[in-house]
C-alpha cells in the first residue's frame, strides 16, 4: 500500500537525526523564557534533550510505529482557516518532530505564526503555540494522541489509527462535540491536515482549518 512505502523505517532513520538539532534551540528557548532569561546553563537543557529525545522507534514496537514515523522532521506550514462567514484567513507556521521516552512515543511541536513572524498580543485567532505526545497503545492497536496548546489554554485527547493512506485522530472538544483531526495526501516531503467538528453528533463535519506542510 502507499503508505506503508511512504512509512518505511528508512526514511525514519534518514529524517530522525535531524530532530534533535532542530529541538534542542526550542527546549533552550523555552527554559530560558520560563525562567525570565535567568542563568539555565547548556548543561541542563542537554540532560533534558538527552533524556527526551531518542534517535529511533524502540525495538519491540518499530514495526507499529511507522505510522507517524514518516513525520520526524522539520517542516514549514501554509495554514488555512475557514471562517463561518465563508471567507478564509491564512497564515504561515512550522512544526518541528522526533521520537521521545526511549522511542515508545513521538512529540511535535507546531507554531503559528512561525517565530520568524510577529504575534499580536493578544494573538490572533488560530494562533498557537502547542505540542502533542503520541503514544502507540499494544492493546488498542492505536495511538493516543495528547495535544497541549498553553498559549490559548486548549487541550485535546484523541485517539489515531490508520483510515486507508490517511490518519485520523478521532475526539471532542470542550463542548463534547466531536472533533476529527486528519493527515491526508501524505508524501515523503508533504501532507495536508485537516480540523473538523461536528455540530451534529458526527453526523456531519465542517472543515475549520486546513494545513499545507512541506519537508523543510
Amino acid at each position: 500500500m502507499p503508505m506503508r512505502v511512504i512509512l518505511r523505517r528508512e526514511l525514519i532513520s534518514k529524517t530522525a537525526v535531524l530532530v534533535v538539532t532542530a529541538a534542542a534551540p526550542l527546549l533552550a528557548k523555552a527554559q530560558t523564557q520560563a525562567h525570565g532569561g535567568s542563568n539555565m546553563s547548556d548543561a541542563r537543557v542537554s540532560s533534558l534533550v538527552d533524556a527526551l529525545h531518542a534517535d529511533h522507534p524502540a525495538a519491540d514496537r518499530a514495526d507499529k510505529m511507522g505510522l507517524y514515523g514518516w513525520l520526524v522532521g522539520r517542516w514549514t506550514i501554509d495554514a488555512i482557516y475557514h471562517l463561518n462567514d465563508g471567507t478564509t484567513r491564512r497564515s504561515r507556521g512550522e512544526i518541528h518532530a522526533g521520537w521521545v521516552l526511549e522511542g515508545r512515543a513521538l512529540q511535535d511541536v507546531w507554531i503559528v505564526p512561525a517565530r520568524d513572524v510577529q504575534r499580536t498580543d493578544p494573538p490572533s485567532p488560530g494562533d498557537f503555540y502547542g505540542t502533542t505526545l503520541r503514544v502507540y497503545d499494544p492493546r488498542l492497536d492505536a495511538w493516543h494522541i495528547l495535544w497541549t496548546d498553553p498559549l490559548n489554554q486548549v487541550y485535546r485527547t484523541q485517539i489515531g489509527r490508520a483510515r486507508g493512506d490517511d490518519i485520523v485522530q478521532d475526539g471532542t472538544d470542550e463542548t463534547g462535540a466531536p472533533v476529527r483531526w486528519s493527515f491526508t495526501e501524505v508524501t515523503p516531503n508533504s501532507f495536508r491536515w485537516l480540523g473538523e467538528r461536528s455540530a451534529d453528533g458526527g453526523t456531519t463535519f465542517r472543515l475549520l482549518v486546513e494545513f499545507l506542510a512541506r519537508r523543510a
